[in-house]
């Protein structure tokens, strides 16, 4: 049975939302661990090497045991904070987390995300710049219902800070890059701010 090894590896692109969350947890949590920069916009992730590590080609990926792999950024985030105050003990509390890791994925990240990555990191004359439009509007209903939410609470699960909080800081707190105005979501800012006040925060 493969053990686990004395300090993590992550493979991983320091511009990459996805995997900041990976390097936020770590920090957080104090885990010794190595950072190998992955450039995915050389197609570093399509390698014959790297994809015998993840067959997906994606990053962040995390070494846990020689020959063992974690990819699949919020999968991360559960794996590490197993036992630790941002997995809640409760039942229903964990679900919760959860419900707010899947909306990250699945309402938020494709949308926020990936306006930042065609604003960013693509030409102005890029034929991509014309999803913008619809990806502007998906990206500001998820920040709605953030704001919403957030209107009532601290945190979005409980009384405390948690992995769902990590994950949808991470491509939040850059969403201005992919056009989004912040300064619409006042809770969302205080939000933010209460998130960068945590022990061991570090920045993007």
């Amino acid at each position: 049975m493969n053990q686990e090894v004395s300090e993590y590896k992550v493979y991983g692109m320091s511009a990459s939302g996805n995997c900041y969350k990976v390097k936020l947890l770590l920090e957080q949590l104090g885990l010794p661990y190595r950072w190998q920069e992955i450039d995915t916009l050389k197609k570093e992730t399509q390698t014959p090497q790297f994809l015998t590590l993840n067959p997906n080609g994606e990053v962040p990926t995390l070494e846990i045991a020689p020959g063992r792999y974690v990819p699949e950024s919020n999968a991360i985030l559960y794996y590490l904070a197993e036992g630790t105050p941002y997995w809640p003990a409760d039942r229903y509390t964990r679900a919760q987390v959860l419900q707010w890791m899947f909306f990250e994925q699945y309402s938020h990240e494709p949308y926020v995300a990936v306006a930042r990555f065609i604003r960013k990191f693509l030409p102005s004359d890029h034929v991509r710049r014309a999803e913008l439009p619809r990806l502007h509007e998906r990206g500001y209903k998820a920040l709605k219902v953030m704001e919403q939410h957030l209107g009532k609470r601290d945190f979005f699960v409980g009384d405390g800070y948690s992995i769902a909080d990590i994950a949808l800081f991470a491509y939040t707190h850059v969403a201005d890059e992919g056009g989004f105005e912040l300064d619409r979501f006042p809770a969302i800012n205080s939000w933010m701010g209460r998130i960068r006040s945590q022990p061991g925060f570090v920045a993007m």
